[in-house]
């Protein structure tokens, strides 16, 4: 990504694409046709830890916003990392209706922080089987948080 670029996009409340804008079609590949619709997972990378994606949907389903490292795979097989913030979209009775994710260029030294540590609760998730998969790799990654004294919102946005 470059450093000015935001790559923008909205969901329903299962994780369909309502809403990309140009840079994140530019990136991920898909066409807006593509997209629409879509399961954003359509861009999860196998390098993501099913457990980020499972605390951001707790998170957000609690009515908070999420910060978080994502690597993205674009259509072509490649990828991208980016720094997400994702937020519950709410209607006039304060209902949530949907999410709204902004995403933007990581700093490398942030990815370096990251990737071992994805690459370790992928790894997890991995030797754990499905059942335990998920489990397994939010407690290694808790363990980890609790050693710094931060919680994942904390610790994203310090790197």
């Amino acid at each position: 990504m470059r450093d000015n670029d935001f790559i923008v996009s909205k969901t329903d409340l299962k994780g369909l694409i309502t809403y990309a804008n140009e840079i994140f079609i530019e990136f991920c590949g898909y066409s807006q046709y593509e997209l629409f619709n879509a399961q954003h997972n359509i861009i999860r990378h196998p390098d993501m830890p099913r457990a980020v994606f499972d605390l951001m949907w707790k998170t957000l389903q609690a009515g908070n916003e999420f910060n978080g490292y994502v690597k993205n795979m674009s259509k072509d097989g490649g990828f991208y990392w980016v720094f997400a913030n994702v937020t519950p979209s709410y209607d006039n009775n304060k209902d949530i209706i949907g999410y709204y994710s902004v995403r933007r260029k990581p700093s490398q030294q942030a990815i370096q922080v990251v990737e071992p540590i994805y690459k370790e609760m992928v790894a997890t998730e991995e030797h754990s089987g499905s059942r335990n998969a998920i489990k397994d790799s939010t407690a290694l990654l808790l363990s980890k948080l609790e050693q710094l004294g931060v919680s994942y919102d904390q610790f994203a946005l310090s790197i």
